[in-house]
């Protein structure tokens, strides 16, 4: 198959691909067209149907689809004029080549994260993190292959774990050379922090935002496990979840970023900048590895506000 990361401009594309999003749209003109969103593992790439003819026979979001399109460029990003559509055949594609996974070892990042866990001094936070991480099936059964976002960063298989292993190896880093950081609850709130996407996203093919995520997010379901497993164990003092709810609510550091809570406790602090650094660099990477070109300049990213710059300095 042809994957979207090798894609050149001005070619022609025949093959199957995972149409991940379908909407029916009206031009200036008054003419009907179709805008899609196509998938495979190695990315996502915007289509569009100008022409509805028998050409383009009925499928529906979530569906493999066979496409006939030539390869153009707009806004400066790839995107596909499609000519003709039908719904792939069992056995015409391999599930596999349409989720994107992480290029990272999956039970080397567990066990990093686990060794983290078991490193844990104090008792309450350590069984705290046991009860969710392995007596919690849901999660025990889905944490290492669930993606951390729909769409913005770490959005594949694996993508929740190695986001989360790195804001826990930021805030380890941290947490030495700053006075009064409480490690302990530093690192776990960094290993809970995205903890409930989990049930805020559905797994792959869809991706896509549960009726919890829609209706509670992570942030709330994150806080309302902790409060539930904490319960669970005998004697947990209510100043420390308080402390562990706390970094868990303003982790997203303001408001107009959907965070409850502005972070008042140091660990908050540094949960909320290690999130946003690994977020941010991860798009950063994203934006350098798509770009095919020869110029210094990857593009511009509309979620960061700028024009990215590679620094292949020579």
């Amino acid at each position: 198959m042809r994957y979207i990361e090798d894609l050149k401009e001005g070619e022609n594309v025949i093959g199957h691909y995972l149409c991940k999003q379908k909407q029916s749209m009206r031009s200036r003109a008054g003419k009907n067209y179709l805008s899609l969103k196509l998938q495979d593992k190695t990315g996502f790439i915007d289509a569009k149907v100008w022409e509805l003819n028998n050409n383009i026979q009925n499928f529906e979001e979530n569906d493999f689809i066979k496409i006939d399109a030539i390869v153009l460029t707009y806004q400066n990003e790839l995107q596909l004029n499609v000519k003709k559509i039908r719904k792939s055949q069992d056995g015409e594609y391999e599930p596999a080549d349409y989720i994107p996974c992480t290029d990272k070892d999956i039970s080397v990042l567990y066990n990093e994260l686990m060794e983290y866990m078991n490193a844990i001094s104090n008792p309450y936070i350590k069984k705290l993190l046991e009860n969710i991480f392995v007596k919690n099936k849901t999660i025990s059964e889905n944490f290492k292959t669930h993606s951390a976002a729909k769409a913005l960063h770490h959005n594949y298989m694996g993508g929740l774990l190695e986001h989360t292993l790195s804001v826990v190896k930021i805030c380890d880093f941290m947490s030495v050379r700053y006075k009064y950081v409480n490690r302990d609850i530093l690192i776990a709130t960094a290993m809970l922090h995205d903890v409930g996407k989990v049930f805020e996203l559905s797994n792959f093919p869809d991706n896509d935002y549960t009726d919890e995520g829609q209706l509670l997010g992570h942030i709330v379901i994150c806080t309302e496990l902790i409060t539930k497993e904490s319960e669970n164990i005998d004697g947990f003092p209510e100043e420390l979840k308080v402390l562990l709810k706390h970094s868990i609510l303003a982790h997203h550091g303001e408001y107009e970023y959907c965070s409850p809570k502005r972070p008042k406790t140091i660990e908050a602090f540094i949960l909320y900048c290690a999130d946003n650094m690994d977020s941010k660099l991860k798009m950063f990477e994203d934006i350098i590895d798509k770009n095919n070109t020869q110029s210094n300049w990857a593009g511009y990213s509309k979620i960061l506000s700028r024009n990215i710059r590679k620094s292949d300095y020579k």
